[in-house]
């Protein structure tokens, strides 16, 4: 049986809205977002105010969903950002739009690899196991990873369907445990006042909030892969930035309400990490806050696994455009996947993990945080490049006269993912830990990989002029 050769080649399946709403939610990493980063977008952003956040993210990006679905009906491949800013904006600014992307979901996964393998270490050593060092979970948490995104996406939807039902069943089990109980002081809705939300800083919370969305462009990168793309990639894309941000706004809200509204800033100054948990054991006892934990590490599992496809399908399109070694636009002919796409990105995200582990790096505190930044701004970066493009497109072919969807839209989708941009770059530091050093470090590989993109675009088609 012989590999399918890159000319002509489309990739195989038969996924529906439902798979695709699978693979875009493990992405955001409900669990993680709602025990990771939430704390932190309490103690060091706007404090009670951080569910409006989530809600002006959702808001932002269902804004910006319009004109990326409306596109969707003219574009199905698995390249999606890369191929929307492609053909908006032209071949040079799609290679640096696609750099973006794979530094986006590069950083990110190897990022969420230091925070899974801590999180497992700790479980082990709590439940009497050995003590071995955090990279030895994060090659094995690989290999697993590898094994699934070697195979058809059908395959990795099923087993990200199981752990987010569970992952989802304990968030909603431990909001509707607070509201039904009244919370430590009665049920209110300061976090969705105004003054709340522009309390303390509330930059920081929409940087954090921001990137708890990061993945969801999935729904379209597995466009080649559905039953019928025109219909699947819009209901999946407005699904699921509905279902994420309305999870995350009612479980913030829970556990803002779990200590109330006036005390919550503080108790996530004092311990960030036991705050969602110690929710838990106050609304839901300690067995909850003790399969929460586990269920923790089911999230980040999911999570690696949706961006380890993401990936695998960004430097496949790359391949097949003539970008890249070809044998990575190579396809199973058995799974139908981009099965050297995905090898590739297993030995990138060894190579990436191996070299912060022999380093000595913290795996939470520098791995996860810097590359956690890193993927944030790049990521709204490629997102306000894609509004600009889609806006381009339609322009330039009127494939599309509704003004809302083509022109309105996406016009105030750009407008808001800039203001996001600018708080973020503002915050940025913050974001990083507080090193003014590694934050300049991170954002300018950001800039450097969209450039080195662009110029490797202008040098093939120089080259190709000159042929």
């Amino acid at each position: 049986m012989t590999e399918t050769s890159t000319a002509g080649a489309r990739l195989r399946g038969s996924i529906g809205v439902t798979g695709i709403v699978f693979l875009v939610i493990a992405a955001a990493a409900p669990l993680t977002s709602v025990c990771g980063a939430l704390p932190l977008m309490i103690g060091l952003g706007n404090g009670a105010g951080a569910p409006a956040a989530y809600l002006v993210g959702a808001a932002v990006l269902l804004v910006f969903s319009v004109g990326y679905a409306a596109m969707s009906g003219h574009l199905d491949e698995a390249g999606a950002f890369y191929a929307y800013v492609r053909s908006g904006l032209g071949g040079s600014a799609g290679i640096g739009a696609a750099g973006l992307a794979l530094l986006t979901y590069t950083a990110i996964q190897a990022g969420i690899y230091g925070l899974a393998a801590s999180t497992v270490e700790g479980l082990v050593v709590h439940y009497g196991g050995p003590d071995l060092p955090w990279y030895s979970y994060a090659f094995a948490l690989m290999t697993a990873v590898a094994v699934l995104g070697y195979r058809n996406i059908e395959l990795g939807a099923k087993v990200l369907g199981v752990l987010l039902v569970v992952e989802i069943g304990i968030i909603v089990a431990l909001s509707a445990a607070v509201l039904s109980q009244g919370g430590a002081h009665g049920i209110d809705t300061v976090s969705f006042t105004p003054s709340a939300f522009f309390d303390g800083s509330p930059g920081v919370a929409l940087m954090f909030a921001i990137a708890s969305f990061i993945g969801f462009e999935a729904t379209a990168i597995y466009g080649e892969e559905t039953r019928d793309p025109r219909r699947t990639i819009p209901r999946a894309t407005y699904i699921a930035v509905l279902t994420i941000g309305a999870l995350y706004a009612v479980a913030s809200w829970a556990v803002v309400l779990a200590f109330g509204s006036d005390d919550v800033a503080a108790a996530a100054g004092d311990d960030p990490e036991a705050l969602t948990f110690t929710a838990a054991r106050l609304f839901l006892g300690d067995a909850a806050a003790d399969l929460m934990s586990i269920l923790l590490v089911t999230s980040l599992f999911a999570a690696l696994l949706a961006f380890h496809n993401a990936i695998s399908r960004y430097g496949y399109a790359l391949a097949r455009d003539g970008v890249g070694h070809p044998a990575l636009g190579q396809i199973h002919p058995r799974h139908g996947s981009p099965h050297k796409a995905s090898l590739a990105q297993s030995l990138a995200a060894a190579l990436v993990v191996g070299t912060f582990a022999l380093a000595g790096a913290d795996p939470v505190l520098q791995l996860f945080t810097w590359m956690s930044g890193l993927a944030t701004v790049a990521i709204l970066l490629l997102m306000t490049l894609t509004s600009v493009a889609i806006i381009a497109f339609f322009r330039r072919t009127g494939v599309d006269r509704r003004r809302w969807h083509t022109v309105v839209a996406p016009v105030l989708g750009t407008a808001g993912l800039l203001i996001i941009t600018a708080l973020v770059i503002d915050n940025f530091t913050t974001l990083v830990g507080g090193s003014t050093i590694v934050a300049s470090t991170l954002l300018g590989i950001v800039a450097a990989t969209f450039i080195l993109g662009v110029a490797i675009a202008e040098r093939r088609r120089a080259a190709a002029c000159v042929s």
